[in-house]
């Protein structure tokens, strides 16, 4: 393919081999993404930079930090969030437009001038205008990353590629946390390099990634979608062919692919994010809707309590009887153990689908809320009775579920609600619709880290309570609203979100009616069937639409259309 460069990994990899490649690369992306996130915790107790910074100083008797400055303290973490809010909605349109390749660079290249400018910061001034850099660079990247990783993978096995890509997430975490523990005893913890090294250390995997993303192949959907046809043909089959022996499999996804521009371009005016959001002049494909469901994913993670958990966990360790020292290594091997956890996710997700990996995580993490509230409480008054090892039995209980709640996050909630934005939006918009989904997990997370300190200030265990009737309340949520992904090809979204109806069971009703009646729209690829002569492949999509038809048999043409009698 005279067109792509001769470098690119597309000429000398084939199927599995590179998918895997495509995988590290949109992996090296997450990491840094998990490694900036935990990096701010140990930052912030780095007593030469919160004196520098101008919100706290050392108590020179216990040597912990006192902080006078909250708002500030907050201001400089929670801007971050800002920052990758902006930069979402610019790195869906920018990927959306110029492809996914170029956005992957275009986001690096921002967290690296983010990285550089927060680790040589003077002031807090300084320091917010980095973090808000950087947080734009990560939202960019949190937009098109999952995107160009869905969109490369076969639907048979979407689900573990980026499950195995999360992984590597909180494996960033655990090595930012690290990091930081064993800088925390250069020089007794009181020299600048305690916070700057760990900041600068985040530019080495960004500069890796920004390096290599350029001889990598670009998505075959975007490809499809701007005219790149023969790109197109040549990267899916240098993904799903062997090279041997053809079997279809990679035309028959082409043909579905062109069938669904075409379909989109049919069905939907041009939609930039205002339209996106209210669904206006998306026609059949309902891209509000889609909106709306990945937004309120993004914000439901954060609030069915992980982020709660990680701010009172110290708390619930101190509670349990642990030193200040051993609360250090404690919380660090929760990190592993964390890690460790989301390894179940990769074996699981595309064998019980994505309803059913939140139905589990949210019982499972409820239970855990509910307990960790009650042993804290039982604790806490063991204490002020002065009942010592009573608090210490009770308080080691608390400290068990805080290990088991977010093991199970790490099993289940961690990766959905990132996958499944990466999933349902027609191709024309599927950056933009990410992008939504990152703006979610910014105002969830957002709002957490200004609220989580007033929180458990005001009414401190009992806080947990709230983020465990928030799992709770997501399970008729996803039951109702959010329609299963698993096992279908990206095309095949748009039939699944073409019902009028909000509920799933009509969602899925007249998905079923318009396979039978589009079988152009979902070709051999999409069904797991054997090759391109199986079906039929049609070039022509003069006659596909999203419309259910009355069927000719005596039920459906009592009732009607499906999608007109909710």
């Amino acid at each position: 393919m005279e067109k792509i460069n001769r470098f690119n990994v597309v000429h000398r990899l084939r199927k599995r081999n590179l998918l895997i490649a495509v995988n590290c690369v949109a992996a090296l992306s997450i990491f840094f993404f998990g490694y900036d996130q935990g990096m701010m915790a140990g930052v912030n107790n780095a007593s030469d930079y919160y004196t520098l910074m101008g919100f706290g100083y050392q108590d020179p008797e216990t040597k912990d930090p006192v902080i006078t400055n909250s708002i500030l303290q907050g201001g400089i973490v929670s801007v971050y969030y800002l920052g990758t809010l902006i930069g979402a909605l610019s790195g869906g349109w920018f990927g959306d437009k110029y492809g996914r390749i170029k956005t992957i660079a275009l986001g690096a290249a921002w967290g690296i001038l983010g990285a550089t400018l927060q680790c040589s910061s003077q002031n807090h001034s300084w320091m917010i205008c980095a973090r808000l850099i950087n947080g734009f660079g990560t939202g960019i990247l949190n937009a098109i990353v999952p995107v160009w990783a869905t969109e490369t993978a076969e639907h048979t096995s979407r689900g573990k590629f980026v499950a195995i890509e999360f992984t590597l997430n909180i494996f960033g975490v655990a090595v930012a946390y690290w990091l930081e523990y064993g800088c925390s005893f250069y020089k007794g913890g009181n020299s600048d390099f305690v916070w700057r090294f760990p900041i600068a250390f985040q530019i080495l995997p960004l500069l890796v990634l920004f390096g290599i993303v350029w001889f990598f192949p670009e998505s075959p959907r975007w490809l499809c979608k701007v005219g790149r046809e023969d790109e197109s043909r040549y990267v899916l089959e240098r993904l799903r062919e062997d090279g041997m022996q053809s079997t279809g499999k990679a035309e028959a996804e082409f043909q579905d692919i062109r069938n669904i521009v075409e379909l989109e371009r049919k069905n939907a005016k041009s939609q930039n994010y205002l339209y996106m959001l209210f669904g206006y002049k998306s026609g059949k494909l309902h891209t509000g809707r889609r909106v709306q469901l990945v937004i309120w994913l993004q914000i439901m993670q954060e609030w069915i309590g992980i982020a709660g958990v990680t701010i009172y966990s110290p708390t619930i360790f101190r509670i349990a009887g642990l030193t200040s020292g051993t609360v250090g290594w404690v919380a660090g091997l929760n990190t592993i153990t964390y890690t460790l956890s989301t390894l179940v996710c990769v074996f699981t997700l595309d064998r019980i689908g994505r309803r059913w990996t939140l139905y589990w995580g949210s019982i499972v993490q409820g239970i855990c809320l509910f307990l960790a509230g009650g042993l804290s409480r039982v604790s806490i008054d063991a204490v002020d009775a002065g009942n010592v090892a009573r608090a210490q039995k009770f308080g080691g209980g608390a400290v068990a579920m805080v290990f088991l709640f977010t093991m199970t996050f790490g099993a289940t909630w961690l990766t959905v609600p990132w996958l499944y934005p990466a999933e349902i939006f027609p191709l024309e918009v599927r950056a933009r619709g990410n992008a939504w989904g990152v703006v979610g997990w910014s105002i969830g997370n957002g709002w957490l880290t200004l609220l989580c300190p007033v929180m458990f200030s005001a009414i401190n265990e009992k806080t947990l309570y709230i983020f465990a009737a928030c799992n709770i309340i997501t399970i008729p949520m996803v039951y109702c609203l959010y329609p299963e992904s698993n096992q279908r090809t990206l095309e095949e979204m748009n039939l699944l979100f073409a019902a009028d109806s909000i509920w799933v069971w009509d969602a899925e009703r007249n998905y079923k009616l318009l396979v039978e009646q589009n079988p152009e729209l979902v070709n051999a690829a999409g069904r797991g069937r054997g090759g391109v002569e199986a079906v039929g492949l049609s070039k022509s999509t003069g006659n596909l639409s999203l419309d259910v038809h009355p069927a000719a048999d005596d039920d459906f043409a009592e009732k009607g259309p499906l999608s007109s009698h909710h």
